[in-house]
């Protein structure tokens, strides 16, 4: 390997460092902020802004399982801040909706990274979407990752996290800062 490609090498390394440590960040800083986690972010701005919704309807919707979709909504019921009730109409139906608090949380702008990336993704030409999309499609490949079950969201950590795992987002264990701290 030469030193050019050992630099662009290096380089492309640090870019990808840089975008897992930007989600890590804005993940940490979510929690930290409203108390949610990416997914339940998600789910519960989809609720907010479609009203009512049943959990497949949901699921579809946000590109996730009706499984990792059932133990979200189970997690954000549980913190009072959707509930689940009975179509009137069709009694089989389950249909999600915000509470007030749920609402209120949503309405302070809940910060999905996803949407600001997409908004200045938006913003660019066709030709260089397109670049983008093929250049990640052929490092997902590269990392043996195609295969990888994958949403539409920029979060890390476990899409089904546990109060735990929120603690630990936000109060870290010393080695794991300073681990961090050191790449």
């Amino acid at each position: 390997m030469t030193s050019s490609e050992a630099d662009i090498t290096e380089d492309i390394l640090i870019a990808l460092r840089r975008v897992i440590r930007a989600i890590d960040q804005h993940s940490r800083d979510l929690v930290r902020s409203h108390g949610l986690t990416g997914p339940q972010a998600l789910l519960l701005t989809e609720i907010v802004r479609s009203d009512l919704l049943t959990g497949s309807e949901l699921a579809k919707r946000v590109s996730l399982s009706q499984a990792t979709v059932t133990d979200v909504v189970k997690r954000l019921e549980s913190r009072n801040l959707l509930e689940r009730s009975r179509d009137s109409i069709d009694k089989r139906r389950i249909i999600l909706r915000a509470t007030e608090q749920g609402e209120a949380l949503v309405k302070q702008s809940v910060p999905l990274l996803q949407e600001r990336f997409q908004n200045r993704l938006s913003e660019l030409k066709d030709w260089e979407r397109n670049l983008l999309l093929s250049s990640l499609q052929r490092i997902a490949g590269m990392m043996d990752a195609e295969g990888l079950d994958a949403a539409p969201m920029l979060t890390s950590g476990a899409i089904t996290a546990t109060p735990k795992a929120i603690e630990e987002v936000v109060s870290p264990p010393m080695d794991k800062v300073r681990s961090e701290q050191e790449l």
